[in-house]
């Protein structure tokens, strides 16, 4: 059994460590010194209790796409660079006027980037869409495909995007890496690697397969809200017990 579906023992903080630089305290790469022991379910469990009451960005983000296919993919490319609050207003201003690939077509490419002009790089974008849509009816027959390689083979999506799609449109297993997917697991100690990437493939094997579909949303609301990057609240972190604080320097 993975060691995310273990109740593992609850981990202390560890003492003396809050002044310590990200050099001085990175572990080498790898799953993470603390992967056969971190309590990686009961953790989740406790962040999925509390995650209502956080008021997060990402609610109202992925409230806005439902469980649409093409809307969560369109959500998630207005959302590269953008805030999620951000996000979410110009994907509702859109899909008022184009719920799908024949109706985004319907609007020419001046029109689209005005719908959606609060996001960043909103021209880039609205071809982006254009180019997507044209490719869904023409490949797809209008539909977003459930396979992350015909996923990966549209312009614009990359595995983060691919990987929404598939677990929030399709409730299929996967794990989608974001910063906050990468950033926190890396804080607490569970893992030691580098990049999304390697991220992706230690929480495949520490995580269990029935935590990776609500893992991104619930470690991005998390990550908006509590364990910020900067200067975390520490002193209201519901799993603190367990936390390594591995890089943090200054928190709440």
């Amino acid at each position: 059994m993975a060691a995310g579906g273990q109740r593992g023992p609850r981990v202390r903080a560890r003492a003396g460590t809050r002044g310590r630089s990200r050099a001085a305290r990175r572990p080498p790469p790898g799953d993470g010194p603390r992967a056969g022991t971190f309590p990686t379910g009961e953790v989740l469990a406790t962040l999925a209790r509390e995650a209502p009451g956080w008021g997060a960005p990402v609610v109202a983000f992925m409230g806005r796409a439902g469980a649409d296919p093409f809307r969560i993919l369109v959500s998630c490319l207005l959302s590269l660079r953008t805030r999620d609050q951000v996000t979410a207003a110009a994907s509702a201003s859109l899909f008022r006027r184009a719920r799908t690939p024949r109706g985004l077509l319907r609007l020419d490419e001046d029109a689209l980037a005005a719908l959606i002009r609060p996001v960043g790089f909103y021209r880039t974008k609205a071809r982006t869409l254009r180019e997507v849509s044209r490719l869904l009816l023409e490949r797809h027959a209008g539909r977003v495909p459930r396979d992350l390689d015909a996923l990966l083979a549209l312009p614009g999506v990359g595995r983060k995007t691919a990987n929404l799609v598939v677990t929030q449109a399709f409730g299929d297993p996967g794990i989608c890496v974001d910063t906050h997917v990468h950033r926190i697991p890396n804080r607490w100690g569970l893992l030691a690697t580098r990049t999304p990437e390697e991220s992706e493939d230690a929480l495949r094997r520490l995580v269990e397969p029935a935590w990776w579909v609500d893992l991104n949303p619930l470690l991005v609301a998390f990550g908006q809200t509590i364990c910020q990057p900067v200067s975390p609240r520490c002193s209201t972190c519901p799993v603190a017990p367990a936390c390594a604080r591995v890089g943090v320097v200054h928190s709440r």
